[in-house]
């Protein structure tokens, strides 16, 4: 059995910058409730499409839409002073990630991300992967099936006998799904109460095996 895995808010995240964005708008004398602000741009992340190499542009027209989600006024000088303080952060392993040295088989990485994301998890998450497709590197990109589909193949085994984890229904969980995936959440919030195909926590992952 195949362990395959989604990279960004799955494997690695970029634990500060919540409060980091936080902390600009309090010098504004603009107060956001933490899990409010977590909510509001976990739902605006589902919507956007991000590229595989993000801007000043891109994130400009995303933090504009999500201080509009939250009634606020977006401002030049307002985004200016979050994109300086919120760019290019670092990437850190979820806590739960030193969990997959207990997996017994192959553990590999599909992700939209650029082709720096190997060296990335090399840094947070040490001989672990067997390899990564990227979609920089690829034609296709999520939710794209047949971006999955490349994995199957590049992975060499039949789609059942893989479990594919990610954090997105529809850039993870539906699409790997169409092409018969075992397919799971991975939800350490719970945004997804809904859901029937969601983990708290690698912890969990062993057990998968058989469902």
């Amino acid at each position: 059995m195949i362990l395959l895995l989604d990279a960004a808010n799955t494997l690695i995240h970029k634990p500060s910058f919540a409060r980091k964005f936080l902390s600009v708008l309090e010098s504004h004398s603009i107060t956001v409730d933490s899990d409010r602000f977590a909510y509001h741009h976990k739902l605006l992340s589902e919507a956007i499409e991000f590229p595989d190499k993000t801007s000043k542009a891109f994130y400009s027209e995303f933090n504009s839409m999500l201080l509009y989600s939250l009634g606020i006024i977006p401002g030049t000088e307002l985004l200016d002073e979050i994109f300086t303080t919120c760019s290019y952060l670092p990437w850190e392993a979820f806590d739960d990630v030193m969990e997959l040295k207990n997996w017994p088989g192959q553990i590999s990485v599909l992700s939209n991300f650029h082709s720096g994301l190997t060296e990335i998890l090399n840094e947070c998450v040490p001989s672990v992967f067997s390899s990564m497709i990227i979609s920089e590197k690829s034609t296709y990109r999520k939710p794209d099936p047949r971006f999955y589909q490349e994995a199957i193949e590049k992975l060499s085994c039949k789609p059942e006998d893989i479990i594919y984890i990610g954090d997105s229904p529809k850039l993870d969980l539906h699409p790997a799904q169409m092409v018969g995936m075992n397919a799971w959440l991975i939800d350490r919030t719970n945004f997804y109460p809904a859901s029937d195909r969601r983990i708290s926590s690698f912890a969990e992952i062993l057990s998968l095996a058989g469902r």
